[in-house]
C-alpha cells in the first residue's frame, strides 16, 4: 500500500484509523468534515467484491498498525502456525509490537509518534536500549523512556488521568510501564474484522 496522507486513508477506507493522534479528537479531523472518499467520483455507488471487502479490512489494520506488505504477511503465517484462532493470534502479535504498546500505554500520542521516539534511541525494553518499532514484546517485559522528556511525561500523566489498558503497570513517575498481559480481539476495539484477512490469505 502507498504511503499517503493519514487523512485521506482513513476517508478512503471509511473508517476513522486515529493515525494522527489527538489531531482525529478535535473538529479539525477531515473524515469528520468530508466522511466520504477522496476525488470527483465519491457520490457514484457501485458494487464491491467480497475480494475488496476482505482486502479492505487488511488495508485496515495495515494502517492502524503501520506495518508494510511483507511484515504483515509474515506475521499472519506466524499467527497461522501458533495454536488457537489465527485471527486471535494476528491480532495478538500486532498488540504486542513496542510502537503500539508504547502508545497503548499512553508514552506517545499516536503510533507515529511512537515510531520516531523508538527510532531515536529514546525507549529501553528490560534495560537495554531498543530501536526497532517492530519489537515484539513479551508479558512481564518493562519498557522505560531512556530520555526524559517534559511534554511526553506530561502526555502520560493525562493518559494515567484518563485511565491505562488493565494489562499495563504504569509508573507516571518513573516514566516506565510493565506488560502484564498481551490483548487479544476481546480486549481491544478494532475497526477491522480479523476473520476476513484470515480469509483472504487463505484463499
Amino acid at each position: 500500500m502507498k504511503r499517503q496522507d493519514g487523512c485521506k486513508l482513513c476517508r478512503q477506507l471509511g473508517v476513522k484509523l486515529y493515525l494522527k493522534g489527538d489531531r482525529c479528537l478535535t473538529e479539525k479531523c477531515a473524515f469528520e468534515r468530508r466522511p466520504y472518499p477522496p476525488g470527483k467520483e465519491r457520490f457514484q455507488r457501485r458494487k464491491i467484491s467480497d475480494y475488496a471487502i476482505h482486502l479492505m479490512e487488511k488495508q485496515k489494520a495495515r494502517a492502524i498498525y503501520g506495518v508494510r506488505e511483507r511484515q504483515f504477511r509474515r506475521y499472519f503465517f506466524k499467527a497461522k502456525r501458533e495454536k488457537g484462532r489465527t485471527g486471535e493470534n494476528l491480532v495478538r502479535i500486532l498488540e504486542s509490537r513496542l510502537d503500539n504498546m508504547l502508545y497503548r500505554a499512553g508514552f506517545a500520542t499516536s503510533r507515529r509518534q511512537a515510531r520516531q521516539m523508538i527510532s531515536h534511541r529514546f525507549v529501553k525494553v528490560n534495560g537495554r536500549i531498543v530501536n526497532i518499532p517492530s519489537y515484539l514484546l513479551r508479558k512481564g517485559d518493562v519498557v522505560a523512556l531512556a530520555k526524559e522528556n517534559d511534554f511526553i511525561k506530561a502526555g502520560i500523566e493525562e493518559a494515567v488521568k484518563r485511565g491505562i489498558p488493565s494489562w499495563f503497570q504504569v509508573d507516571a513517575d518513573k516514566l516506565t510501564f510493565t506488560v502484564l498481559n498481551i490483548p487479544s480481539t476481546g480486549d481491544v476495539n478494532l475497526p477491522f474484522n480479523e476473520n476476513a484477512i484470515v480469509e483472504l490469505y487463505s484463499k
